[in-house]
């Protein structure tokens, strides 16, 4: 919590308020029920600073006294309203699409109606007295809390690791459970402290209409009413009620205000979706009869005609490692997201063909798609919950999937950690993700991928963030995966060096296009497409001349939205030509297991 005066001042305020409200009843409990009939209607005195109500008791004494009412009583409230809002508002995540809405729309409803008129409503129809004054302010503070939690679940409900809880299958109810609510507790937390100083002044306020608390039980609020009369005549009776309301509810207010304010998020947008486009027709592409990946005609698309992914075909075969290559933004990451179903919305996909290990991948059931898909993604740390610790994260694998009870899981899980070469793999699998290194966390991502028995491992730029020495340990733990498993793997990656030392085939992507493959002992010496051969120069080596500039492509690739009619790469290529400009080249044989789409290869 930021250290400003207003949150000191707001925890000095509350914490008075705490202690008032424990040592308040056994300190004063006494005075504030004796009647002095012989001190009625008193004004402000040496022995009666606030002065006395109607039967001769100490007003000092009973607002202190009050303060244990009052707190409890907005306690109350707050939690109702809180945990009505929150299940509220996570009802639209596990609900069917119309239920859903019906909830939303609710919401919505509610949120627009008059807070003090639905707590007014609600008081007079459960009854008037501190019940119905607790239920009224709840009903209150519950359409803010679902709209809240509504939008904090609509944020984390992006994040990879609740993508890849949904793809393994994972129900509703638990992924909300355990990957959603975790993740969005603090600022709930938080904003109920806020709510804590609405619920004090509304509960105040009803008991001051006279709809609240009723004799011979008094909060704050009621004690505001019994001086009101007199506040002309002796105005010291009313000011030690409200006081106390005004100071715990500024108190709770900034309190609440400085701890949200460090955990403030923004919320997502999401745009109208746009239909899918139809499929192109599928290039030319190597075709293995067992393959356990076969792509045709993959193309992704969003709202506003920004393709950019344009009829991706390939395929990867059992103990194959094939390496997607291309610049930032070729569409090399939502090529492998489509094949997951990941692509995030509004994206439309669509493709002639998409196999896994020969079936439609459509037609596997999430039970199937979970086991025999591995995904590892660039940030381990997105992959992982960080709410919750590494044993139990890659143990819901086997949980879901294979039916292992809880004991089962979690062996398997240690197990698999161990199997990456995760030193201490016990210890680790009782980690969170915070607390492993990035190598560590991204063995662990592999591990995951390891529960089921995968045919078709995807790694997404898997060594990007991570120094030479681990990248040297992540790339050789693939291929030792690879042999032992015989699954493929589909190796995404900027830097064709590293493709060049690991995969087996390679796969050049530029603006959204496959543009050249070929096996990857012809990479250094046979590429054929301009692109390639330029990706392959601007890579320095030991006899580079280092006093000159080092080699690099000059221009940018173009958006996914400018991409024409002829070929992407014409503008930054020196060998175009007129028909480069107008005509895109379809992806053609040159040599065994050797395609390129270039008008001018050689």
């Amino acid at each position: 919590m930021p250290r400003t005066p207003s949150a000191v001042a707001g925890t000095v305020l509350v914490a008075l308020m705490v202690v008032l409200a424990v040592i308040g009843p056994p300190l004063w409990g006494d005075e504030a029920a004796r009647i002095d009939a012989a001190a009625v209607l008193q004004g402000g005195s040496a022995a009666h600073p606030f002065g006395t109500d109607n039967l001769g008791r100490d007003l000092l004494a009973r607002v202190l006294v009050a303060a244990r009412y009052s707190l409890l009583l907005a306690l109350a409230a707050a939690l109702i309203g809180g945990v009505a809002g929150i299940v509220l508002g996570a009802l639209p995540s596990v609900l069917p699409r119309r239920g859903a809405r019906f909830v939303t729309g609710m919401v919505n409803a509610l949120v627009a109606f008059p807070g003090l008129l639905l707590a007014m409503f609600t008081a007079v129809v459960t009854g008037l007295g501190a019940r119905g004054a607790v239920l009224g302010i709840g009903a209150a503070i519950a359409p803010g809390f679902a709209r809240l939690t509504q939008t904090l679940a609509a944020s984390v409900a992006g994040a990879d690791y609740v993508a890849a809880a949904r793809m393994l299958g994972v129900p509703r109810h638990r992924v909300l459970a355990r990957h959603v609510l975790p993740n969005i507790a603090e600022p709930l937390i938080l904003n109920l402290a806020m709510a804590l100083g609405g619920a004090l002044l509304g509960l105040s306020g009803m008991s001051f209409l006279g709809l609240g608390v009723q004799p011979p039980d008094y909060d704050w609020g009621r004690l505001l009413f019994d001086g009101f009369g007199r506040i002309y005549v002796n105005p010291e009776v009313a000011l030690g009620p409200a006081a106390a309301v005004a100071l715990a509810g500024i108190g709770f207010n900034l309190l609440g205000d400085a701890l949200a304010k460090g955990a403030a998020r923004r919320p997502a947008h999401r745009p109208d979706r746009a239909a899918p486009p139809a499929a192109p027709a599928p290039d030319e592409a190597e075709v293995q009869p067992d393959a356990v990946l076969d792509v045709r005609g993959l193309t992704v698309s969003f709202p506003g005609g920004v393709t950019p992914v344009r009829g991706v075909s390939l395929s990867v075969g059992p103990g194959e490692i094939v390496g997607l290559v291309g610049e930032s933004g070729s569409g090399k990451s939502l090529t492998a997201a489509a094949v997951g179903g990941l692509v995030p919305y509004p994206g439309a996909v669509s493709h002639t063909a998409l196999r896994l290990s020969g079936e439609e991948a459509a037609t596997l059931t999430q039970k199937e798609l979970g086991t025999s898909l591995a995904m590892v993604f660039q940030d381990p740390m997105a992959s992982l919950n960080p709410a919750l610790r590494v044993g139990g994260q890659l143990a819901e694998v086997a949980q879901v999937h294979q039916g292992a009870t809880r004991a089962e899981a979690r062996r398997r899980a240690v197990d698999r950690l161990g199997h990456v070469h995760l030193p201490e793999p016990e210890k680790q699998a009782g980690r969170h993700p915070h607390q492993l290194s990035g190598g560590m966390r991204q063995r662990a991502v592999i591990a995951m991928g390891l529960m089921g028995t995968p045919k078709l491992i995807i790694a997404d730029e898997p060594t990007t963030a991570l120094d030479v020495t681990v990248q040297r340990q992540i790339l050789r733990l693939l291929r030792e995966v690879t042999e032992e498993t015989r699954a493929g793997v589909l190796f995404i990656s900027h830097d064709i060096a590293v493709v060049g030392e690991l995969c087996d085939r390679v796969v050049v992507m530029y603006a959204g296009r496959v543009v050249e493959e070929l096996p990857v002992e012809r990479l250094a010496e046979g590429a054929a497409h301009p692109y390639t051969r330029a990706l392959l120069g601007s890579l320095p080596d030991m006899d580079t001349d280092r006093s000159r500039p080092l080699a690099s492509i000059p221009g940018r690739q173009p958006a996914p939205g400018d991409v024409g009619d002829g070929c992407a790469f014409a503008p930054r290529c020196p060998l175009a030509g007129e028909r480069c400009e107008s005509s895109r080249p379809p992806l053609a044989r040159v040599g065994a297991g050797h395609l390129v789409a270039c008008w001018e290869a050689s």
